[in-house]
């Protein structure tokens, strides 16, 4: 088992037979996976203890969630994935959230939301924002569709 420093995510490692090493899919602590998945450590601990979450104690006595596992639990909370066919729309990433700022201008409006942990930013035209009546406190969903989405691992802090 080997542990990443920075960010204490442990990786399962196995031999191969000629002699390789192969890194296996990260384990998570559970502030880690509450954090990934957008809930408390409190909840994912009573998801595990209900056994709703599979987790493992390691050689210290301490919880580890599978990558596997979290990322099989994190679609089965996402729900339906053709929630956003159902819908009539073509676009799956919906990502509700409260709208904390709007900044509009002469044709456009910037605006920020905050879902979670995450800060959403859209600039679309003013016309738009005022017909939607966007304003701070308001819910709103961000429907993300992108051909391009680049992914990077986190850098050491």
């Amino acid at each position: 088992m080997r542990s990443c420093s920075w960010t204490g995510t442990r990786w399962a490692s196995r031999q191969r037979p000629d002699g390789t090493t192969v890194r296996q899919v990260p384990q998570y602590r559970i502030s880690q996976a509450a954090k990934l998945i957008g809930v408390s450590p409190d909840t994912v601990r009573r998801w595990a203890d209900a056994g709703r979450l599979r987790a493992t104690t390691d050689s210290a006595g301490h919880r580890r969630i599978d990558g596997t596992e979290l990322a099989r639990f994190a679609v089965e909370l996402a729900g339906d994935p053709d929630r956003a066919r159902a819908a009539g729309q073509s676009a799956r990433n919906h990502i509700s959230g409260i709208v904390t700022r709007v900044t509009r201008d002469g044709v456009a409006a910037l605006v920020e939301l905050q879902a979670g942990p995450y800060r959403l930013v859209s600039l679309i035209t003013r016309e738009a924002a005022d017909d939607l009546g966007l304003e701070p406190g308001m819910l709103a969903d961000a429907v993300v569709k992108a051909t391009n989405v680049s992914l990077e691992l986190p850098r050491p802090r």
